[in-house]
């Protein structure tokens, strides 16, 4: 009799994490199906003026970026974390806001779509600071092209338009890898105006977008 009992309760067992698990993938198969409003106006433009700082902050106190390389992927990759955290931060509040219990899986979502080309571009910079610091000049584009492929990737959940900021990022870095094969130089200007236009982009796609004031004051 307890035999039977502890047989028939672990089939409910396996009844209840097989519901639980089909319950979870409902939730994310959602979640893919449904477009992301997580995106703040202010904070991609801000996004997109601090890209401006930093290459006018540069061009006025960096006097030679290509022999001071750690000084301008420095300046480059902390102003790229500080984007990001403050993207992130935007993203989970308004998802919280707008997409109620189906936030985490929205923000894992779109963190999924960019996380293959962020970590190529982390990848592309340590080998090329470890074994081809010659070629450094060539991380601006790349770095421009991954960005585009990362919206590609994204764009089953982002609103349809930023296709074009997508293709503006692809051809931005394939015009910077271009420009500065001819002196082998790191500009700033050539790091910082295609971010800037093209943050500026994504913030007039997502404030054109309907009901982009539902998620709070970030309109």
């Amino acid at each position: 009799m307890q035999s039977e009992f502890g047989h028939g309760g672990g089939r409910v067992m396996q009844d209840l994490d097989r519901a639980l698990a089909d319950i979870v993938a409902i939730r994310m198969q959602i979640a893919r199906d449904t477009a992301f409003r997580g995106l703040g106006t202010a904070t991609l433009a801000a996004t997109g003026g601090l890209a401006l700082a930093v290459a006018a902050g540069q061009s006025l106190f960096l006097d030679d970026p290509t022999g001071r390389p750690v000084a301008f992927f420095g300046l480059w990759i902390a102003a790229a974390i500080a984007a990001c955290g403050l993207i992130g931060f935007e993203a989970v509040r308004r998802s919280r806001q707008v997409h109620s219990g189906f936030a985490d899986a929205m923000v894992f979502n779109a963190i999924e779509g960019f996380l293959p080309a962020g970590g190529a571009g982390l990848c592309l910079g340590l080998v090329f600071a470890r074994f081809v610091p010659e070629g450094l000049w060539m991380l601006p584009g790349l770095w421009q092209v991954l960005v585009g492929l990362g919206l590609f990737a994204s764009i089953r959940i982002l609103p349809r338009p930023m296709q074009l900021v997508g293709a503006w990022y692809l051809l931005a870095g394939l015009a910077v890898l271009a420009l500065a094969s001819e002196t082998h130089h790191l500009s700033p200007w050539l790091m910082g105006l295609p971010f800037a236009v093209g943050q500026g982009g994504l913030a007039v796609i997502v404030h054109c977008q309907p009901g982009q004031n539902e998620g709070g004051i970030d309109a």
